[in-house]
């Protein structure tokens, strides 16, 4: 794929180049795998846990095609999947912001099918993909901030152009200011976004994604491109062109074991 873009265009061009770039990348890139966390916890075969896994997740497919990009599941709630006494299960679901509503359910029931492959029999489990998360759990972790870094990526391609860093702030400094949800944005060459799980206040997003931004200046130093996931939201920045983070990472097929 060729974009040109002429050095006359305004910044509205560049606005929408960048919803084009988001869109072209939400449909490419949503499935792919970033990290998963598995407890080390494990339950037995057909016992009721594993029942109400089951139907938490096939809840959580049903509420992306119907409620929309983002749901919690307790067991105060009315739903089946969680409401049993011998085997509460909490957990949520939630996709990036720029995805359309059929690519989140899409992407939620790639999400729902590898979590029960790469952690069978887990008391709690998390799935990153690249535009959905999921996550259960027999606690109660709801609400609450962990800035813990799950996940980095940086680029195995730097820049040391005053201009790159100059817009680059600018795009990490709207980031931060998600505090309500996802948020694109662009500055020159540098594009980025981020994202804090929804069942974070505000203040809770704010400080997380402070953190993220800090952790990604401090893991990837002048990486053209850089991703970092923290356990309750996400932030990430490249230059226009790159968009290959395959290299330089914390490792291509990551999964976490928890107690």
């Amino acid at each position: 794929m060729f974009i040109i873009i002429n050095q006359t265009n305004n910044h509205a061009t560049l606005l929408l180049f960048l919803i084009f770039l988001l869109s072209y990348f939400s449909y490419t890139n949503s499935y792919v795998f970033i990290y998963a966390g598995c407890s080390q916890e494990k339950f037995q075969p057909s016992s009721p846990f594993e029942s109400t896994i089951n139907s938490f997740l096939t809840s959580v497919v049903t509420s992306s095609s119907q409620t929309g990009l983002y749901n919690t599941f307790t067991p105060g709630d009315s739903s089946p999947s969680t409401s049993s006494s011998d085997s509460p299960i909490y957990g949520l679901y939630q996709c990036r912001g720029d995805l359309r509503p059929s690519d989140c359910t899409s992407c939620i029931q790639s999400a729902v099918t590898q979590i029960g492959l790469i952690c069978p029999y887990s008391y709690g489990a998390t799935l990153q993909l690249e535009g959905c998360y999921v996550r259960y759990e027999k606690f109660n972790f709801l609400g609450k901030p962990d800035n813990t870094v799950m996940y980095k990526r940086c680029s195995r391609s730097s820049s040391d152009d005053a201009e790159f860093f100059r817009r680059r702030e600018d795009v990490l400094a709207t980031i931060q200011g998600a505090v309500n949800g996802f948020r694109a944005s662009s500055s020159g060459s540098v594009q980025g976004f981020g994202q804090c799980l929804g069942d974070l206040n505000s203040n809770d997003c704010s400080n997380c994604l402070n953190e993220a931004v800090k952790e990604l200046k401090t893991l990837c130093g002048q990486a053209a491109a850089a991703h970092v996931f923290l356990a309750k939201c996400y932030a990430e920045y490249w230059e226009a062109g790159y968009y290959d983070l395959s290299t330089h990472s914390s490792g291509n097929f990551t999964i976490i074991f928890t107690t």
